[in-house]
C-alpha cells in the first residue's frame, strides 16, 4: 500500500536515493512521533514500520496489534509469526531470533539495506548488521524535516487543539478574576489558598473535558516566573505576574498546541507593565518577519532588536546575561511539542506549512517575567495565526 500522497515524502525519498538504501526503518511505540507520522497508527510497546524506496509502506506488528493495525494503520501489515519469530527464538535466543525474523520480512520486502533515525534502537542495528542487512543513520533528520511541513489536515487538528487550549486558558483567567485577596496580598478562592497547582488542576479538567490532555503546565507566579521552565508551586500573590504557559495534546489526534499569557491580579509594577507592552512589541515584530524565504534567525533578530533598542540585555547582544530576554523566540510544533525548526540564531528558511510558536519574554528574578506566545502558521506571503485569546495583562 502506497503512503497517503496528501503528504509529501520527497525529501526522504530522496534521502533514500542519496544513501543508497533500499527503505527507511524505524523502531519505536506509537509515542514516538516520526513513528505516529509515518505509520498512522499507535500502540504502547514498540512496532516496527518500513518505508521503501519504491513508497509503499510496511508494518510489523505483535499479534495484539495485527487487528487493529490492519483497520488503522497506512500501510500493509505483518506479524512476526509470518517469518517463524517463534522458533527462531527458541533456536538462537530472544534478541537475534527477533532480528533474523526481522531480516526476513526485509527480505520479503526485497530490502537488504536500511536507513534509520538517530533514535532507532543500537542493540538491533549491531544485530542486523551481523546478519548482513546495511543499517545507516540518517544524519540529517530527514523525517523531522518532512513532518515540519503540515498538511492542512495537520493544521486543522492543531487548530483544534488550540481551541481547546484557549477555552482552558480562560478557565484560568476566570479563576483570577474571581478570587479575593488577603491582608497579605495572598489569593484566595472559596476562603483557601489559590495557588498554582489548583489553577493547573482546573486546566487539566478542563482540557480533559474537551478530549486533550497534558503531563504539566505552568502557573508561575513572581520571581518563578523569572524561570522559563519553572512549573510554578506555591499560594499566588496579587500585583505580581502570573506566566501561564499551556500545551495540550490531543487524545485523538495527538497533534499539540501551545500558548502562553502573563496576568497580574490588580495593580502591576511600572518595570511589568513596560515589559509587558515590550513583549507586546516583540511578538509583533515577529509576528510581521514571518513569511515563507524568511530565515527563523531573521525572525529571533526582530524580538531581539526591541528589546535590545529598550535598553534590555537579551543572549543575542550579552551570551552571558541571566536576565532579559534568555531563550529563542519559538519552536515548531506538531505531533512533538518541540520539533523542526526553531526561531533562533542561525536557525535556517522557513516553508509554507510550519506551524510555530511565538513567544518572546523578559526575565529577571527581583521584577517577576512576562511571556506572550502565540502558534502561528507560516504562508507565502506572511503568517496565518491560530491564537484568538486577548493578551490583556491586568485582571
Amino acid at each position: 500500500m502506497n503512503v497517503d500522497m496528501t503528504r509529501s515524502l520527497s525529501a526522504l525519498d530522496a534521502q533514500l536515493a542519496e544513501a543508497d538504501v533500499d527503505g527507511y526503518l524505524i523502531r519505536a511505540s506509537g509515542t514516538d512521533a516520526s513513528q505516529r507520522y509515518l505509520a498512522e497508527f499507535t500502540a504502547p510497546d514498540p512496532f516496527t514500520t518500513l518505508y521503501t524506496a519504491e513508497g509503499d509502506l510496511q508494518l510489523l506488528v505483535s499479534s495484539l496489534e495485527y487487528a487493529r493495525a490492519r483497520r488503522e494503520a497506512a500501510g500493509e501489515v505483518s506479524r512476526p509469526s509470518e517469518y517463524d519469530a517463534g522458533s527462531l527464538r527458541q533456536q538462537y535466543g530472544s534478541r537475534e531470533g527477533r532480528a533474523r525474523a526481522l531480516k526476513a520480512w526485509l527480505a520479503d520486502n526485497g530490502v537488504a539495506s536500511v536507513s534509520v533515525p538517530a533514535s532507532f534502537p543500537v542493540g538491533l542495528a549491531d544485530e542486523l548488521r551481523d546478519l548482513a542487512v546495511s543499517v545507516a543513520p540518517d544524519s540529517g533528520a530527514t523525517l523531522e524535516k518532512v513532518r515540519a511541513i503540515k498538511t492542512e489536515t495537520e493544521i486543522d487538528s492543531i487548530r483544534a487543539a488550540q481551541a481547546a487550549n484557549e477555552h482552558a486558558m480562560a478557565v484560568a483567567a476566570e479563576l483570577f478574576e474571581t478570587c479575593t485577596i488577603d491582608s497579605d496580598g495572598g489569593l484566595l478562592l472559596d476562603d483557601a489558598a489559590l495557588t498554582s497547582e489548583r489553577v493547573q488542576q482546573r486546566i487539566e479538567i478542563a482540557l480533559l473535558e474537551r478530549g486533550h490532555a497534558l503531563d504539566e503546565t505552568i502557573v508561575a507566579c513572581g520571581a518563578q516566573a523569572a524561570d522559563p521552565h519553572e512549573r510554578g508551586h506555591g499560594q499566588l500573590t496579587a500585583g505580581a505576574p502570573i506566566i501561564v504557559d499551556i500545551f495540550p495534546r490531543s487524545k485523538s489526534t495527538g497533534y499539540y498546541a501551545d500558548m502562553t499569557r502573563t496576568f497580574v491580579v490588580g495593580e502591576p509594577s511600572e518595570s511589568i507593565t513596560e515589559w509587558h507592552a515590550l513583549t507586546q512589541r516583540a511578538l509583533g515584530a515577529a509576528l510581521e518577519t514571518i513569511e515563507a524565504g524568511v530565515t527563523g534567525a531573521a525572525v529571533h533578530a526582530a524580538a531581539c532588536e526591541i528589546y535590545e533598542e529598550a535598553g534590555l540585555p537579551t543572549l543575542r547582544a550579552d551570551s552571558d546575561t541571566e536576565t532579559g530576554f534568555i531563550h529563542s523566540t519559538g519552536h515548531g510544533i506538531g505531533l512533538d511539542i518541540h520539533e523542526h525548526p526553531r526561531l533562533a540564531p542561525g536557525s535556517g528558511e522557513l516553508e509554507a506549512g510550519m506551524v510555530v510558536t511565538v513567544e518572546p519574554g523578559l526575565y529577571d528574578p527581583a521584577v517577576g517575567g512576562v511571556r506572550i506566545e502565540d502558534l502561528v502558521v507560516v504562508r507565502e506571503d506572511g503568517v496565518e495565526n491560530l491564537t484568538e485569546y486577548p493578551q490583556t495583562l491586568t485582571l
